[in-house]
């Protein structure tokens, strides 16, 4: 079905329409990068109607315990114009938690300008969130209990980088990121090093 309101989409909304797969088209060139059309594979996944979806930004899918190390990663695929996927929790119009493969990707015209974004989502079977042992859904547990910025101090760690090039990529002292890596230090639990960068690795970050 054909989902928008003005016919200036009209090209892209032909393109996701017939597509069997939840997919949506954001224009970045609107304020909050908000959705111009929806296909109905889309409305029949989430439970929402078109009229509740056009207009917002994806974001509105996102709960309580949506990971929101992964909602970064989209945001800066979108910021910087990369394609991305995650593997990240969303929650349906009547609240119910459904784990999905999201595929968020820049679509230039023929002068490489940038004009919108398209998303796909993938509901993943019940039987695959057994796949998430205890000790990934504690990590993401205890990651999702950090700051934004100890997120970020904790990437950076996990990748190999010392305080002073963490300090130096972030704008911030040495000082103030010995600060944050002794809290998240204490919020995971960590012994080590090694400990963090396991954790880190088990919840997706």
């Amino acid at each position: 079905m054909k989902i928008a309101t003005d016919p200036k989409f009209a090209d892209v909304i032909d393109s996701i329409e017939f597509s069997p797969i939840a997919t949506v088209i954001s224009d970045p060139n609107l304020k909050d990068n908000p959705i111009v059309a929806v296909n109905e594979p889309f409305c029949e996944l989430t439970q929402y109607p078109p009229d509740e979806v056009l207009g917002r930004n994806c974001k509105f899918l996102a709960g309580r315990e949506t990971e929101p190390w992964l909602t970064d990663k989209i945001r800066e695929g979108v910021i910087n114009h990369r394609p991305v996927m995650v593997e990240i929790l969303n929650y349906k119009r009547d609240g119910t938690a459904f784990r999905n493969v999201v595929l968020v990707a820049p679509i230039f015209d023929k002068a490489d300008v940038l004009r919108y974004f398209i998303g796909t989502q993938v509901e993943l079977p019940e039987d695959d969130w057994a796949q998430f042992t205890a000790g990934k859904r504690n990590a993401r547990a205890l990651v999702n209990g950090l700051s934004k910025r100890q997120r970020q101090v904790l990437r950076k760690i996990a990748t190999g980088q010392r305080t002073k090039q963490i300090a130096f990529e972030l704008s911030l002292s040495e000082k103030t990121i010995e600060m944050h890596r002794t809290l998240l230090f204490r919020k995971l639990d960590a012994r080590n090093v090694a400990d963090v960068v396991r954790i880190a690795i088990d919840a997706g970050l």
